[in-house]
Protein backbone atom coordinates (compact mmCIF):
# COMPACT_ATOMS: atom_id res chain seq x y z
CA UNK A 1 0.00 0.00 0.00
CA UNK A 2 1.45 3.33 -1.02
CA UNK A 3 2.08 5.86 1.81
CA UNK A 4 -0.06 8.52 0.16
CA UNK A 5 -2.53 6.43 -1.73
CA UNK A 6 -3.58 2.99 -2.89
CA UNK A 7 -1.65 0.64 -5.15
CA UNK A 8 -3.18 -0.59 -8.40
CA UNK A 9 -3.14 -4.11 -6.97
CA UNK A 10 -5.27 -2.95 -4.04
CA UNK A 11 -7.68 -1.15 -6.36
CA UNK A 12 -8.06 -4.28 -8.46
CA UNK A 13 -8.97 -6.19 -5.30
CA UNK A 14 -12.07 -4.01 -4.91
CA UNK A 15 -13.76 -6.47 -7.26
CA UNK A 16 -13.72 -8.97 -4.37
CA UNK A 17 -15.47 -6.55 -2.02
CA UNK A 18 -18.63 -7.69 -0.29
CA UNK A 19 -20.19 -5.91 2.66
CA UNK A 20 -20.92 -8.09 5.68
CA UNK A 21 -22.42 -7.01 8.99
CA UNK A 22 -24.36 -8.53 11.89
CA UNK A 23 -26.43 -6.43 14.29
CA UNK A 24 -27.84 -8.38 17.25
CA UNK A 25 -29.27 -5.39 19.12
CA UNK A 26 -33.01 -5.78 19.94
CA UNK A 27 -33.24 -2.00 20.28
CA UNK A 28 -31.88 -1.64 16.77
CA UNK A 29 -34.12 -4.35 15.31
CA UNK A 30 -37.45 -3.47 16.90
CA UNK A 31 -37.21 0.27 17.56
CA UNK A 32 -34.52 2.02 15.56
CA UNK A 33 -34.65 0.08 12.27
CA UNK A 34 -38.29 1.07 11.57
CA UNK A 35 -37.37 4.67 12.38
CA UNK A 36 -34.27 4.61 10.15
CA UNK A 37 -36.27 3.05 7.32
CA UNK A 38 -38.85 5.81 7.60
CA UNK A 39 -36.15 8.50 7.83
CA UNK A 40 -34.60 7.21 4.60
CA UNK A 41 -37.79 8.06 2.71
CA UNK A 42 -37.32 11.74 3.64
CA UNK A 43 -34.21 11.96 1.46
CA UNK A 44 -34.59 12.51 -2.30
CA UNK A 45 -33.25 9.77 -4.55
CA UNK A 46 -30.59 12.12 -5.96
CA UNK A 47 -28.79 12.61 -2.62
CA UNK A 48 -25.66 10.45 -2.46
CA UNK A 49 -25.17 8.21 0.60
CA UNK A 50 -21.72 9.69 1.31
CA UNK A 51 -23.23 13.17 1.33
CA UNK A 52 -25.71 11.99 3.97
CA UNK A 53 -22.80 10.63 6.02
CA UNK A 54 -20.94 13.93 5.74
CA UNK A 55 -24.01 16.00 6.64
CA UNK A 56 -24.48 13.88 9.75
CA UNK A 57 -20.93 14.68 10.84
CA UNK A 58 -21.63 18.39 10.31
CA UNK A 59 -24.11 18.18 13.21
CA UNK A 60 -21.29 16.94 15.43
CA UNK A 61 -18.74 19.53 14.32
CA UNK A 62 -21.28 22.34 14.59
CA UNK A 63 -21.87 21.43 18.22
CA UNK A 64 -18.14 21.11 18.86
CA UNK A 65 -17.91 24.74 17.71
CA UNK A 66 -20.64 25.64 20.24
CA UNK A 67 -18.67 23.89 22.97
CA UNK A 68 -15.57 25.93 22.10
CA UNK A 69 -17.63 29.11 22.47
CA UNK A 70 -19.78 28.31 25.51
CA UNK A 71 -17.99 25.52 27.41
CA UNK A 72 -14.31 25.63 26.40
CA UNK A 73 -13.25 24.06 29.69
CA UNK A 74 -15.89 21.27 29.38
CA UNK A 75 -17.24 22.09 32.85
CA UNK A 76 -20.66 23.42 33.83
CA UNK A 77 -21.97 25.60 31.04
CA UNK A 78 -24.75 28.00 30.25
CA UNK A 79 -27.15 28.39 28.56
CA UNK A 80 -28.90 25.05 29.05
CA UNK A 81 -30.09 24.90 25.44
CA UNK A 82 -26.59 23.92 24.35
CA UNK A 83 -27.07 20.51 25.97
CA UNK A 84 -30.26 19.95 23.99
CA UNK A 85 -28.41 21.05 20.86
CA UNK A 86 -25.63 18.54 21.52
CA UNK A 87 -28.17 15.79 22.18
CA UNK A 88 -30.00 16.60 18.95
CA UNK A 89 -26.68 16.70 17.08
CA UNK A 90 -25.67 13.22 18.25
CA UNK A 91 -29.15 11.82 17.51
CA UNK A 92 -29.17 13.31 14.01
CA UNK A 93 -25.64 12.05 13.41
CA UNK A 94 -26.76 8.56 14.41
CA UNK A 95 -29.79 8.84 12.15
CA UNK A 96 -27.81 9.97 9.14
CA UNK A 97 -25.14 7.34 9.85
CA UNK A 98 -27.76 4.60 9.60
CA UNK A 99 -29.70 6.14 6.73
CA UNK A 100 -26.67 6.33 4.41
CA UNK A 101 -26.47 2.57 3.93
CA UNK A 102 -30.20 2.30 3.29
CA UNK A 103 -29.96 5.15 0.80
CA UNK A 104 -27.12 3.33 -0.97
CA UNK A 105 -29.20 0.18 -1.36
CA UNK A 106 -32.25 2.24 -2.29
CA UNK A 107 -30.42 4.02 -5.10
CA UNK A 108 -28.26 1.10 -6.16
CA UNK A 109 -25.10 3.06 -5.39
CA UNK A 110 -23.44 0.78 -2.82
CA UNK A 111 -19.66 0.60 -3.16
CA UNK A 112 -16.52 -0.14 -1.12
CA UNK A 113 -15.96 3.63 -1.00
CA UNK A 114 -19.18 3.88 0.99
CA UNK A 115 -17.86 1.59 3.73
CA UNK A 116 -14.52 3.42 3.84
CA UNK A 117 -16.23 6.82 3.94
CA UNK A 118 -18.82 5.77 6.52
CA UNK A 119 -16.42 4.11 8.94
CA UNK A 120 -13.83 6.81 8.37
CA UNK A 121 -16.29 9.44 9.54
CA UNK A 122 -17.37 7.19 12.43
CA UNK A 123 -13.73 6.97 13.51
CA UNK A 124 -13.43 10.76 13.62
CA UNK A 125 -16.69 10.98 15.53
CA UNK A 126 -15.39 8.63 18.20
CA UNK A 127 -13.27 11.49 19.55
CA UNK A 128 -15.13 14.60 18.36
CA UNK A 129 -18.46 13.20 19.54
CA UNK A 130 -16.90 12.39 22.91
CA UNK A 131 -16.06 16.08 23.32
CA UNK A 132 -19.81 16.72 23.35
CA UNK A 133 -20.39 13.90 25.82
CA UNK A 134 -17.66 15.21 28.12
CA UNK A 135 -19.11 18.72 27.99
CA UNK A 136 -22.55 17.32 28.76
CA UNK A 137 -21.27 15.50 31.83
CA UNK A 138 -19.27 18.55 32.91
CA UNK A 139 -16.10 16.54 33.47
CA UNK A 140 -13.78 19.41 32.58
CA UNK A 141 -10.28 18.92 31.19
CA UNK A 142 -9.64 16.13 33.64
CA UNK A 143 -8.83 12.46 33.84
CA UNK A 144 -12.51 11.69 33.25
CA UNK A 145 -12.26 13.41 29.87
CA UNK A 146 -9.20 11.40 28.89
CA UNK A 147 -10.84 8.19 30.12
CA UNK A 148 -13.98 8.81 28.04
CA UNK A 149 -12.04 9.38 24.83
CA UNK A 150 -9.74 6.44 25.54
CA UNK A 151 -12.65 4.06 26.08
CA UNK A 152 -14.61 5.14 23.00
CA UNK A 153 -11.54 5.11 20.75
CA UNK A 154 -10.39 1.74 22.11
CA UNK A 155 -13.81 0.17 21.56
CA UNK A 156 -13.84 1.46 17.98
CA UNK A 157 -10.30 0.24 17.35
CA UNK A 158 -11.02 -3.31 18.49
CA UNK A 159 -14.22 -3.41 16.44
CA UNK A 160 -12.31 -2.27 13.33
CA UNK A 161 -9.40 -4.63 14.03
CA UNK A 162 -11.89 -7.48 14.45
CA UNK A 163 -13.66 -6.62 11.19
CA UNK A 164 -10.36 -6.71 9.30
CA UNK A 165 -9.65 -10.28 10.37
CA UNK A 166 -13.19 -11.70 10.38
CA UNK A 167 -14.49 -9.84 7.33
CA UNK A 168 -17.70 -9.01 9.19
CA UNK A 169 -18.74 -6.06 11.32
CA UNK A 170 -20.29 -7.51 14.48
CA UNK A 171 -22.57 -5.37 16.62
CA UNK A 172 -23.59 -7.10 19.84
CA UNK A 173 -26.85 -7.16 21.78
CA UNK A 174 -25.71 -3.92 23.39
CA UNK A 175 -23.37 -1.84 21.24
CA UNK A 176 -21.93 1.64 20.93
CA UNK A 177 -23.48 2.75 17.62
CA UNK A 178 -27.01 2.07 18.92
CA UNK A 179 -27.39 1.91 22.70
CA UNK A 180 -24.21 3.90 23.32
CA UNK A 181 -25.33 6.88 21.26
CA UNK A 182 -28.89 6.71 22.66
CA UNK A 183 -27.50 6.80 26.20
CA UNK A 184 -25.32 9.75 25.22
CA UNK A 185 -28.39 11.58 23.93
CA UNK A 186 -30.30 10.73 27.12
CA UNK A 187 -27.48 12.04 29.33
CA UNK A 188 -27.39 15.32 27.40
CA UNK A 189 -31.15 15.74 27.80
CA UNK A 190 -30.74 15.19 31.55
CA UNK A 191 -27.98 17.81 31.62
CA UNK A 192 -30.24 20.20 29.73
CA UNK A 193 -33.02 19.73 32.27
CA UNK A 194 -31.01 19.69 35.49
CA UNK A 195 -27.57 21.02 34.56
CA UNK A 196 -24.38 19.01 34.18
CA UNK A 197 -23.79 19.21 37.94
CA UNK A 198 -26.41 16.48 38.34
CA UNK A 199 -23.77 13.95 37.31
CA UNK A 200 -21.62 14.95 40.26
CA UNK A 201 -24.36 14.12 42.76
CA UNK A 202 -23.45 11.48 45.34
CA UNK A 203 -25.47 8.30 44.98
CA UNK A 204 -26.40 8.51 48.68
CA UNK A 205 -28.25 11.73 47.86
CA UNK A 206 -30.44 10.02 45.24
CA UNK A 207 -33.48 8.59 46.96
CA UNK A 208 -34.09 5.59 44.69
CA UNK A 209 -30.44 4.51 44.95
CA UNK A 210 -29.70 5.37 48.56
CA UNK A 211 -30.37 1.86 49.90
CA UNK A 212 -28.43 -0.11 47.30
CA UNK A 213 -25.88 -2.45 48.92
CA UNK A 214 -23.15 -1.20 46.57
CA UNK A 215 -23.66 2.38 47.67
CA UNK A 216 -20.53 4.19 48.74
CA UNK A 217 -20.84 7.57 50.43
CA UNK A 218 -18.25 9.04 48.07
CA UNK A 219 -19.53 7.44 44.86
CA UNK A 220 -21.06 9.86 42.35
CA UNK A 221 -23.16 9.37 39.24
CA UNK A 222 -20.21 10.31 37.04
CA UNK A 223 -18.16 7.54 38.67
CA UNK A 224 -20.81 4.90 38.02
CA UNK A 225 -21.32 6.12 34.44
CA UNK A 226 -17.63 6.06 33.48
CA UNK A 227 -17.07 2.88 35.48
CA UNK A 228 -19.89 1.07 33.69
CA UNK A 229 -18.49 2.01 30.28
CA UNK A 230 -15.06 0.79 31.37
CA UNK A 231 -16.42 -2.54 32.63
CA UNK A 232 -18.37 -3.11 29.41
CA UNK A 233 -15.18 -2.41 27.45
CA UNK A 234 -13.07 -4.80 29.54
CA UNK A 235 -15.68 -7.54 29.94
CA UNK A 236 -17.34 -7.53 26.52
CA UNK A 237 -15.75 -5.56 23.67
CA UNK A 238 -12.07 -6.45 24.04
CA UNK A 239 -12.37 -10.15 25.02
CA UNK A 240 -15.11 -10.84 22.45
CA UNK A 241 -13.10 -9.18 19.68
CA UNK A 242 -9.99 -11.17 20.58
CA UNK A 243 -11.92 -14.46 20.65
CA UNK A 244 -13.53 -13.77 17.27
CA UNK A 245 -10.19 -12.84 15.72
CA UNK A 246 -8.60 -15.99 17.15
CA UNK A 247 -11.37 -18.13 15.65
CA UNK A 248 -11.10 -16.33 12.30
CA UNK A 249 -7.33 -16.82 12.23
CA UNK A 250 -7.78 -20.55 12.87
CA UNK A 251 -10.36 -20.87 10.09
CA UNK A 252 -8.29 -18.87 7.60
CA UNK A 253 -4.96 -20.33 8.76
CA UNK A 254 -3.54 -16.96 9.62
CA UNK A 255 -1.19 -16.10 12.48
CA UNK A 256 -3.10 -15.12 15.61
CA UNK A 257 0.18 -13.98 17.18
CA UNK A 258 0.69 -11.52 14.33
CA UNK A 259 -2.89 -10.31 14.73
CA UNK A 260 -2.22 -9.59 18.41
CA UNK A 261 1.04 -7.83 17.55
CA UNK A 262 -0.93 -5.50 15.29
CA UNK A 263 -2.51 -4.05 18.43
CA UNK A 264 0.89 -2.88 19.70
CA UNK A 265 1.23 0.40 17.71
CA UNK A 266 -2.21 1.53 18.89
CA UNK A 267 -1.25 0.65 22.46
CA UNK A 268 2.03 2.57 22.14
CA UNK A 269 0.19 5.73 21.06
CA UNK A 270 -2.18 5.56 24.03
CA UNK A 271 0.61 4.83 26.50
CA UNK A 272 2.66 7.71 25.07
CA UNK A 273 -0.32 10.04 25.40
CA UNK A 274 -0.80 9.06 29.04
CA UNK A 275 2.90 9.54 29.80
CA UNK A 276 2.81 12.93 28.08
CA UNK A 277 -0.30 14.49 29.59
CA UNK A 278 0.42 13.14 33.09
CA UNK A 279 3.92 14.62 33.16
CA UNK A 280 4.50 17.25 35.87
CA UNK A 281 4.36 20.66 34.29
CA UNK A 282 2.74 19.50 31.04
CA UNK A 283 -0.05 21.78 29.81
CA UNK A 284 -1.23 19.44 27.05
CA UNK A 285 -4.40 18.54 28.97
CA UNK A 286 -5.10 21.44 31.30
CA UNK A 287 -4.51 24.22 28.77
CA UNK A 288 -4.82 22.58 25.35
CA UNK A 289 -7.09 19.64 26.18
CA UNK A 290 -9.56 20.03 23.32
CA UNK A 291 -6.89 20.79 20.70
CA UNK A 292 -4.82 17.85 21.91
CA UNK A 293 -7.80 15.49 21.81
CA UNK A 294 -8.68 16.70 18.31
CA UNK A 295 -5.14 15.84 17.23
CA UNK A 296 -5.45 12.46 18.89
CA UNK A 297 -8.84 11.97 17.22
CA UNK A 298 -7.59 12.79 13.73
CA UNK A 299 -4.62 10.46 14.20
CA UNK A 300 -6.99 7.71 15.25
CA UNK A 301 -9.22 8.52 12.28
CA UNK A 302 -6.24 7.89 10.02
CA UNK A 303 -5.41 4.61 11.78
CA UNK A 304 -8.99 3.31 11.59
CA UNK A 305 -9.33 4.37 7.95
CA UNK A 306 -6.09 2.55 7.11
CA UNK A 307 -7.46 -0.64 8.67
CA UNK A 308 -10.79 -0.29 6.85
CA UNK A 309 -8.87 0.35 3.63
CA UNK A 310 -6.93 -2.86 4.16
CA UNK A 311 -10.21 -4.67 4.78
CA UNK A 312 -12.03 -3.50 1.64
CA UNK A 313 -8.96 -3.93 -0.61
CA UNK A 314 -7.91 -7.31 0.86
CA UNK A 315 -4.37 -6.09 1.49
CA UNK A 316 -1.95 -6.52 4.39
CA UNK A 317 -2.76 -5.06 7.77
CA UNK A 318 -1.39 -1.49 7.79
CA UNK A 319 1.55 -0.28 9.83
CA UNK A 320 1.72 3.39 10.76
CA UNK A 321 5.01 4.32 12.46
CA UNK A 322 4.82 7.94 11.29
CA UNK A 323 1.57 8.36 13.22
CA UNK A 324 3.09 6.90 16.38
CA UNK A 325 6.38 8.83 16.41
CA UNK A 326 5.07 12.37 17.21
CA UNK A 327 3.34 11.10 20.36
CA UNK A 328 6.41 9.19 21.51
CA UNK A 329 8.53 12.31 20.95
CA UNK A 330 6.02 14.38 22.92
CA UNK A 331 6.11 11.90 25.79
CA UNK A 332 9.91 11.85 25.86
CA UNK A 333 10.13 15.65 25.78
CA UNK A 334 7.48 16.02 28.48
CA UNK A 335 9.36 13.60 30.73
CA UNK A 336 12.78 14.91 29.73
CA UNK A 337 13.90 16.08 33.18
CA UNK A 338 12.98 12.69 34.68
CA UNK A 339 14.54 10.65 31.88
CA UNK A 340 17.73 12.59 31.22
CA UNK A 341 18.21 14.51 34.43
CA UNK A 342 17.86 18.20 35.21
CA UNK A 343 21.57 18.76 34.59
CA UNK A 344 20.89 18.40 30.83
CA UNK A 345 18.72 21.52 30.99
CA UNK A 346 15.76 19.89 29.24
CA UNK A 347 13.51 22.35 31.03
CA UNK A 348 14.28 24.87 28.29
CA UNK A 349 12.71 22.49 25.75
CA UNK A 350 9.76 21.61 27.96
CA UNK A 351 8.61 25.13 28.72
CA UNK A 352 4.95 26.03 28.24
CA UNK A 353 5.65 28.07 25.12
CA UNK A 354 7.59 25.24 23.48
CA UNK A 355 4.94 22.65 24.35
CA UNK A 356 2.22 24.95 23.03
CA UNK A 357 4.08 25.35 19.73
CA UNK A 358 4.68 21.62 19.48
CA UNK A 359 0.98 20.82 20.01
CA UNK A 360 -0.15 23.43 17.48
CA UNK A 361 2.38 22.29 14.86
CA UNK A 362 1.49 18.67 15.52
CA UNK A 363 -2.23 19.38 15.06
CA UNK A 364 -1.61 21.23 11.79
CA UNK A 365 0.61 18.49 10.38
CA UNK A 366 -1.71 15.69 11.47
CA UNK A 367 -4.76 17.44 10.01
CA UNK A 368 -3.05 18.31 6.72
CA UNK A 369 -1.60 14.82 6.37
CA UNK A 370 -5.01 13.26 6.98
CA UNK A 371 -6.78 15.52 4.51
CA UNK A 372 -4.17 14.97 1.79
CA UNK A 373 -4.19 11.22 2.30
CA UNK A 374 -7.95 10.69 2.49
CA UNK A 375 -8.65 12.93 -0.51
CA UNK A 376 -6.02 11.04 -2.51
CA UNK A 377 -7.57 7.69 -1.60
CA UNK A 378 -11.12 8.88 -2.34
CA UNK A 379 -10.01 10.23 -5.72
CA UNK A 380 -8.33 6.91 -6.59
CA UNK A 381 -11.42 4.95 -5.57
CA UNK A 382 -13.70 7.20 -7.62
CA UNK A 383 -11.54 6.96 -10.74
CA UNK A 384 -11.20 3.19 -10.48
CA UNK A 385 -14.89 2.55 -9.76
CA UNK A 386 -16.16 5.21 -12.15
CA UNK A 387 -18.21 6.97 -9.49
CA UNK A 388 -18.33 10.31 -7.67
CA UNK A 389 -17.93 10.61 -3.92
CA UNK A 390 -20.70 13.08 -3.05
CA UNK A 391 -22.93 12.62 -6.08
CA UNK A 392 -24.73 9.65 -7.57
CA UNK A 393 -23.11 9.15 -10.95
CA UNK A 394 -25.48 9.11 -13.94
CA UNK A 395 -24.28 5.67 -14.96
CA UNK A 396 -25.37 4.18 -11.63
CA UNK A 397 -28.60 2.31 -12.17
CA UNK A 398 -31.19 2.98 -9.50
CA UNK A 399 -33.33 0.18 -8.15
Amino acid sequence: MHPFGVSQHALNNLEQYKYSAVDLSPVSKYIMQPYWTWATTLFPMWIAPNLITLLGFVFIMGNVALVLVYIPDLSAGEPSWIYFSMGAGIFLYSTFDNVDGKQARRTGSSSPLGELFDHGVDALNSSFGTILQAAGLGVGLSGYYVALIFMVVTAFFFSTWETYYTGTLYLGYVNGPTEGLLLAVFSLIVSGLYGSKIWWTKIDDIMIMAHLPITNSNLRLIDTSVGTIFLLLIITQIPVSIIRVRNACRQKRRSFTMAMLHIVPFAIINIAIYIWISAPGSIALNTHGILFSCTWGISFGRIAALIVLGHVTHTNYPLYPMIVIPYVIGAVLARGPEIFGQHLHFSTILGEAAETRYIHIMFALVALDYMFWILTVINQFCKHLGIQCLRISPQVKRD
